[in-house]
C-alpha cells in the first residue's frame, strides 16, 4: 500500500530511506527562496583493502588530530610538494604552471567529425600541448583561507577516518541551500553532512565531473549569484576561484556542466544570454566581449566555414543587426584556436597567444540563459533561455544547429538522453517536451504537471535501444515518471500527416544534414523542390497540439513539503 514515503510503479515499489534537510544557522530567519536547489552526484570507487587519504585532510577539515600529528602532516605534505613541482599553499599565487598553452581537450571521444582543413576549432585535440603534462590541482586551502568570499566551513569530526573507512562504490550527493554548499553520502543516514561551507554569494548551480572521479580528488564547479566560479575539492579542502569579482562576466550562472570526457575544460551558463566555455587550469585573462552584429557575406580569415555562427569581422562597414534565433554570436579571445591562427597568420608574438581564460565567449541569446546541457559525445549542447527557445550548438563548430520554439512562455529545464539522440524540456507551458535530434522536430508532449516543471531528467537504468524512461518535478510538487517508444511516436498521426509534414519544413536544417538517419522510402528528410541549402531557416516555430503525439504518466507522486527543484536518478549498487 502506498503512504507518504513509499510509492507503486510497474517495476516496484518505491521508498524514502533518507531525508537531508539542513536546518539553516539563523533558523528563525525566513528568507524567500532566490535560488533554487540544484543537485550532483558521483560515484566513487574506493579500494577494498584500506588506504591512506591524501596527507593534510586531517588539519584542512579539522579531523580531530593533536598538534603533533598536524605537524607530520604538514611535513609529509611539504615533501610531496618538493616531489610534485608544485606548491600547494594558498599563499602562492595561482597559475604559476598554468601559463603555457594546456591541453585543452585529449579524449578522443571529442574529435570533430568533420574537421576543417581552413583554421583550427576550438574543441580539436591539435591544439593541445604536444606533451602532456600532469593534471593540476586547487591551491587554495579553503579552511585556511582569508577570502572575506568563504565565510564559514563546517565539517563532521572523524572526517580523516570517515574516508579511510570506505570500501567499493560510495555516492556523493552536492547541493545547494540559501548561501551554504553541502557535501554528504548517500546510503548512510548521517545526522549532518560531511561538509558544509557558506559563501558570502548565493550558490546557483554546480557540477561535478564524473571522468575524474577518485578516492583522493573530486573536480566540483560551482557557479555564484555574483558570477563568480569555484573549482572545489571536497577530499583535499582546496579550491581555485576563476572569475573573480566577475572579471569575465559579472551576470550571475545560472548553470554549470564538465565537458564529457574532458579532464579540465566547463562550460557555463549566464543570465545575460551567455555561454561562456573554461579551463579550470587557465588564469583569468584580460576579456571584453563584443557586441553582437551580423557577420559580413565575405567572411574574415579567421571565421571558420559554418554559416550559423557569428565570429567578429573588423568590417564595421557590413555589420548588420544579429539575429539570435539564427545564429550565435562567438567573441574569439585572443588566445581562442580561431584567433590565434589569424594571429600566427599576421605574425603577432607569443605573448598574446598565451591560453588563458576564457576558452571562448557565445552570446546566445538576448534574453537570459536558463540551464544547458551536453550529449553524451559533447558534439552537441543543448541551451534554453528566456525567450522560450531550446537552441541545439554545435560545440565543434561553435554554431547554431536549430532554434526550437517553445509552445507557451519559456522553457525552465533540458536534459539530453544518453544516446544523444532525444532532448527533454520542461516549460511555463506545464509540459515535458520531447525532441528527435535526428529528425529536428518535436515528437511528443508530456501532459501531467499542474504547475511549471522544475527539472527533468532520464533514468539510465531502465532505459534501452526501444524505450526511454525519464522523470520530472515541477511546483506543483508532483513527481512524475514517463516511459515512451521511439518507434510508435516517430508515426505521424495519419489525419494530420499532410499538414505535419508541410509545418516541418523549417526542420530541414537537422534533418538535410542527416539524411541518413531517415527510415527507407521516408520523405521526411528531403527538401522540397527548388529548395537550396542556404535558405534553410534554423527557428522552428512550435507545432500545434493535433500535429505532437501526447504522452500519459507512468507513474505520479505528490510530495509534501517544499518546492520541488532538482531530480537525479543514482545507480544501483
Amino acid at each position: 500500500m502506498e503512504n507518504e514515503l513509499t510509492f507503486v510503479a510497474p517495476e516496484g515499489v518505491y521508498s524514502v530511506t533518507e531525508e537531508h534537510k539542513p536546518t539553516p544557522f539563523n533558523a528563525h530567519i525566513v528568507t524567500p527562496v532566490l535560488h533554487p536547489t540544484r543537485l550532483s552526484t558521483v560515484t566513487v570507487r574506493y579500494p577494498l583493502s584500506k588506504s591512506a587519504v591524501a596527507p593534510g585532510i586531517a588539519q584542512l577539515w579539522g579531523g580531530g588530530k593533536d598538534r603533533d600529528n598536524k605537524n607530520k602532516e604538514k611535513d609529509k605534505e611539504h615533501g610531496k610538494e618538493k616531489e610534485d613541482g608544485q606548491s600547494l599553499s594558498s599563499s602562492e599565487k595561482p597559475g604559476t604552471e598554468e601559463d603555457g598553452s594546456p591541453d585543452l581537450l585529449l579524449s578522443p571521444t571529442l574529435q570533430p567529425q568533420s574537421p576543417s582543413l581552413e583554421s583550427p576549432k576550438l574543441f580539436s585535440p591539435t591544439m593541445g600541448m604536444s606533451k602532456k603534462k600532469s593534471a593540476s590541482r586547487p591551491k587554495h586551502n579553503i579552511r585556511t583561507t582569508t577570502s572575506t568570499f568563504v565565510t564559514r566551513l563546517q565539517s563532521v569530526d572523524n572526517l580523516n577516518k570517515i574516508l579511510q573507512s570506505k570500501q567499493g562504490d560510495v555516492t556523493y550527493l552536492f547541493y545547494n541551500a540559501g548561501k551554504n554548499f553541502f557535501w554528504t553520502e548517500l546510503g548512510k543516514k548521517m545526522k549532518d553532512p560531511l561538509a558544509r561551507i557558506t559563501f558570502s554569494a548565493y550558490p546557483t548551480c554546480h557540477d561535478v565531473n564524473k571522468d575524474t572521479p577518485k578516492s583522493t580528488c573530486l573536480d566540483v564547479v560551482i557557479g555564484f549569484s555574483t558570477g563568480d566560479l569555484i573549482w572545489f575539492d571536497p577530499i583535499s579542502g582546496r579550491y581555485v576561484r576563476l572569475n573573480k569579482q566577475g572579471c569575465i562576466s559579472s551576470s550571475p550562472c545560472t548553470a554549470v556542466r564538465w565537458v564529457p570526457g574532458s579532464p579540465s575544460v566547463f562550460v557555463v551558463s549566464h543570465a545575460d544570454g551567455t555561454i561562456i566555455v573554461y579551463d579550470k587550469e587557465r588564469e583569468d585573462g584580460a576579456f571584453t566581449a563584443q557586441k553582437p552584429f551580423k557577420r559580413s557575406t565575405a567572411p574574415p580569415v579567421s571565421q571558420s566555414e559554418s554559416s550559423s555562427s557569428s565570429f567578429p569581422s573588423d568590417d564595421a562597414s557590413s555589420r548588420e543587426e544579429w539575429d539570435p534565433l539564427e545564429s550565435i554570436f562567438v567573441t574569439p579571445p585572443k588566445w581562442h584556436p580561431v584567433a590565434t591562427h589569424s594571429n600566427h597568420s599576421r605574425g603577432r608574438s607569443d605573448k598574446d597567444k598565451t591560453a588563458k581564460n576564457p576558452v571562448s565567449h557565445w552570446r546566445v541569446s538576448r534574453r537570459g540563459v536558463l540551464d544547458i546541457a551536453y550529449s553524451h559525445d559533447a558534439r552537441l549542447v543543448a541551451a534554453i533561455s528566456e525567450d522560450g527557445c531550446l537552441r541545439i550548438i554545435d560545440a565543434f563548430q561553435e554554431s547554431l544547429v536549430d532554434c526550437f520554439a517553445s509552445y507557451f512562455g519559456s522553457f525552465t529545464c533540458v536534459a539530453f538522453s544518453h544516446d544523444a539522440k532525444f532532448v527533454l524540456t520542461g516549460g511555463q507551458d506545464d509540459l515535458v517536451t520531447i525532441f528527435s535530434m535526428t529528425e529536428g522536430r518535436v515528437i511528443a508532449r508530456c501532459q501531467g504537471h499542474s504547475s511549471f516543471v522544475s527539472a527533468v531528467s532520464f533514468d539510465p537504468v531502465r532505459t534501452d535501444k526501444r524505450t526511454y524512461r525519464f522523470g520530472s518535478v515541477g511546483e506543483d510538487n508532483k513527481l512524475i515518471l514517463w516511459d515512451f517508444s521511439a518507434g510508435v511516436l516517430h508515426r505521424p498521426k495519419l489525419q494530420a500527416l499532410h499538414q505535419q509534414r508541410l509545418s516541418m519544413a523549417s526542420t530541414l536544417s537537422l534533418a538535410l544534414r542527416r539524411r541518413g538517419d531517415a527510415a527507407e522510402g521516408s520523405t521526411l528528410h528531403l527538401a522540397p523542390q527548388g529548395f537550396s541549402g542556404a535558405e534553410v531557416s534554423r527557428y522552428h516555430p512550435a507545432p500545434s497540439r493535433n500535429e505532437v503525439a501526447v504522452v500519459q504518466p507512468v507513474l505520479t507522486k505528490h510530495v509534501e513539503g517544499d518546492l520541488l527543484t532538482a531530480i537525479a536518478f543514482i545507480p544501483p549498487p
